[in-house]
Parts: C-alpha cells; sequence; structure tokens
C-alpha cells in the first residue's frame, strides 16, 4: 500500500513537472516572438519585454518552488527567486543607465540563475530523472551571461542578443517536458509487463 502511495505522488509531481516545462516552453517562445518583431521595432516594447523576462522568471520559480514542498525544500530555486526579481528590478535601472548596462545585468542574471537551474536539476535527478537538459541549460545560461557580459559593448541591440538565449532556453523546456513524457509512458509501459 505504501508503495502505491509513493508511486502515486511520483506521478504527480512527474505530471506537475511536465505541465511547469511546457509552460515555461509556451512563455518564452511567445517572448521570443516578440522581441524579435515588436521588441525590434520598438524602443519601448523592448524595455518592457526585458523586465518582464526576468519578472516571469521569478514568478515562475516561485510557483514551481511552492509547489514541490518550499524554500526549504528547494533552496536553490529560492535563491533564483531573488536574483530573478533583483534582476527585473535592476532592469529597469539599466534601461535608464543604456544598453551595454543591460546586458550587464543579464549576463550576471544568467550566469547566477543558470548555476541555481543547474542545482535545481541536479537535485532532482534522483527523483524523476530526465534532468540532462535542464543541467545542460543551466552550464549554456551560466556560460552565455559570460558572453553577454563579454559583448555588452557590442553594437547588436540586447533585445536580439537576449531574444537568441531566450529561444534556446525554450528549446531546453521543451526537451525536457518531452523527455519526461517518454520517461512516464516506459514507467507505465514496465508496469503493465
Amino acid at each position: 500500500m505504501n508503495d502505491r502511495h509513493v508511486n502515486t505522488a511520483r506521478a504527480t509531481e512527474t505530471r506537475w513537472l511536465m505541465q511547469y516545462y511546457f509552460v515555461r516552453t509556451a512563455f518564452s517562445a511567445l517572448w521570443v516572438a516578440l522581441a524579435f518583431s515588436l521588441g525590434r521595432h520598438s524602443p519601448g516594447a523592448a524595455a518592457a519585454l526585458l523586465v518582464v523576462y526576468p519578472a516571469w522568471d521569478a514568478l515562475a520559480n516561485y510557483v514551481d518552488m511552492a509547489r514541490s514542498g518550499g524554500a526549504a525544500a528547494n533552496r536553490t530555486q529560492a535563491l533564483n527567486f531573488v536574483i530573478s526579481v533583483l534582476t527585473a528590478l535592476a532592469a529597469l535601472v539599466a534601461l535608464r543607465a543604456g544598453a551595454h548596462w543591460v546586458l550587464d545585468v543579464f549576463g550576471a542574471w544568467a550566469i547566477l540563475a543558470g548555476l541555481m537551474q543547474l542545482g535545481t536539476a541536479v537535485r532532482r535527478w534522483k527523483d524523476f530523472g530526465a534532468q540532462w537538459a535542464m543541467i545542460l541549460s543551466g552550464a549554456q545560461s551560466a556560460l552565455a551571461g559570460t558572453f553577454f557580459i563579454v559583448q555588452s559593448n557590442a553594437p547588436t541591440p540586447a533585445i536580439e542578443k537576449i531574444g537568441g538565449y531566450a529561444a534556446v532556453g525554450a528549446v531546453y523546456f521543451l526537451i525536457s517536458a518531452l523527455w519526461l513524457v517518454v520517461s512516464q509512458w516506459r514507467r507505465k509501459a514496465a508496469q503493465v509487463s
């Protein structure tokens, strides 16, 4: 009876994580589409998108953290929430200071958030497996953040660089969601056999 309860709880958590990854994919895809359409042609839209992106990340991390046992059980997500809130606020200030400051802010955020995502994925690996894409995403985010800082004075608009970064993140979330779907199908097939 206890094993059945554990399996049911695990299946519920796996479904939650799949839904979470699919929602993150959808939001990122929409954000990227807006960044490369409105954001390229309207400085006001670009500014709004550059504040919304880390604010959304903060909200997503908070919801996932709360749904997955709270801050005490998810310290990396709690830190990621705080980092993303501070980044949204810093983006507001950086937008007034200049484009290179925006890339510096996003670079620092990408490094820190990437490391927190990597930590969360490593922690989740033992319970859910299928976290290799999130581990790669966290590492890639940290690397991209370094490039943002190095290239902060380049002429390419910040919205385009960050848009590319967000597009890659959307792909990682989609791969993770699909990998969990396949893992769940395999588990069910193994139980039937």
